[in-house]
């Protein structure tokens, strides 16, 4: 039995514990006051405040669900929704994903769409032969859907130029495009199925505050330990004062890991390499809004600075306890002040009024060109020191809740 620390107690971190734990000694440590990391809430006049977004579960990997079913009871503490997300696109409320709903757009900008697919230029390849992913998009879906839809949404949401993005984070996030189920979904006009999410389970109370709460039950947690230095010392490690550890899964920022593990474990140029890492926080505003089905509406307009709305509100009835509206969350992408964001409410639509506002530093994590091969060589050296990463940032890939448990899982079986 081994003793293991473990950096964060978000869901990579909480998945790592649940699953080593069973045949090691393991702690975990985190800065924060409570479980969650990116999935945290917080009640605000008694409604549910998810504070980076908001955050549901489902997978398509039975053995995911077999283990997150093992700590709840699905019937009595979860609902389960249909993903009921829309476009505001040009005033009017379109259906997402957009391809699939073309049929209630105009009928002279579908006639655009159409010259796009059946000009000789539309000739799509394999999605990761693109040499970056504004290439991608323009040649799926077509300049007039790019330039309408996916570009003005994706340069929002990821703060970037486009034609600096690599295809490698797109893998296994999204379903790739087809221009026959395109045109087939249009036809028949059935509902989205392909998508992970289509579909998704969320708790009665708290939603992912109670996850996070229910996973992190019964393990050694270490609240408002931020931990700054990690040293190996004779075979063994020390996290500032804590110790002796024989193995750490390192869930925090890999950008942060010179610093932390210093220039034995990670030489000085790929400390300097890792620091130019590109991310994007998020500024989030919680609403009252007016009572509706809806689950997300993403905002495309380039004239309003928010990239989406969550209504959270629509997931669980708990989640308004205090409130006579339903609530949503209001996401922007960057920095944005609290006056900021409330006066860029009152552009969209529900009657939109403020309640509380959260900013979270680092949100998304943004793939660059070679990225994905310097966190690889950087994994690769620490596992040889018998430090792990694991998560969203310290693996600098796109994971949702599931995926984050997945990788924790393939996790286990490495370390095993």
């Amino acid at each position: 039995m081994d003793r293991i620390a473990i950096i964060g107690a978000g869901i990579s971190g909480l998945s790592a514990g649940r699953i080593l734990g069973k045949i090691h000694d393991v702690e975990i440590f985190d800065r924060a006051g409570k479980p969650g990391g990116l999935v945290k809430c917080d009640r605000i006049q008694d409604n549910l405040f998810h504070k980076v977004g908001g955050h549901i579960f489902n997978s398509k990997n039975q053995a995911v669900l077999d283990w997150f079913w093992g700590f709840f009871d699905r019937d009595r503490e979860f609902l389960k929704a249909r993903r009921n997300a829309k476009i505001l696109l040009n005033g009017k409320w379109i259906g997402y994903p957009l391809e699939n709903y073309l049929f209630q757009l105009d009928k002279g900008f579908i006639s655009k769409v159409l010259d796009d697919f059946l000009s000789p230029d539309y000739q799509p390849k394999d999605p990761f032969s693109y040499p970056n992913f504004a290439e991608f998009l323009k040649s799926n879906f077509g300049t007039t859907l790019y330039e309408t839809y996916f570009r003005p949404y994706n340069e929002k949401i990821w703060n970037a130029d486009l034609s600096t993005i690599p295809l490698a984070w797109l893998e296994g996030k999204l379903p790739m495009p087809n221009l026959k189920e395109m045109l087939l979904s249009n036809i028949a006009k059935e509902e989205e199925t392909g998508m992970v999410h289509s579909t998704f389970y969320y708790a009665k109370e708290d939603g992912s505050q109670f996850i996070a709460n229910r996973l992190a039950e019964g393990m050694k947690i270490h609240y408002h330990t931020d931990i700054q230095k990690i040293e190996k010392r004779e075979g063994k490690f020390w996290l500032d004062q804590n110790g002796p550890f024989d193995k750490v899964v390192y869930t925090g920022d890999v950008r942060k890991a010179g610093h932390i593990f210093g220039e034995k474990m990670v030489p000085a140029g790929l400390q300097q390499s890792l620091t130019s890492l590109p991310s994007n926080g998020t500024s989030n505003l919680f609403c009252e809004t007016d009572p509706g089905d809806i689950s997300w509406l993403y905002l495309p307009d380039p004239h309003v600075k928010a990239h989406r709305i969550i209504y959270t509100g629509t997931f669980a009835e708990s989640n308004n306890r205090g409130s006579q509206r339903q609530t949503c969350v209001v996401e922007f992408s960057g920095d944005y002040s609290y006056e900021f964001m409330c006066e860029e409410a009152k552009k969209l639509p529900g009657n939109l009024k403020p309640l509380a506002f959260n900013k979270e530093p680092n949100s998304y994590i943004l793939h660059a060109m070679g990225s994905k091969a310097l966190v690889d060589e950087v994994r690769s050296m620490l596992r040889q020191e018998k430090v792990f990463l694991l998560g969203r940032f310290a693996e600098w890939e796109y994971y949702n809740m599931d995926k984050a448990i997945e990788a924790a899982m393939a996790l286990a079986e490495e370390m095993a």
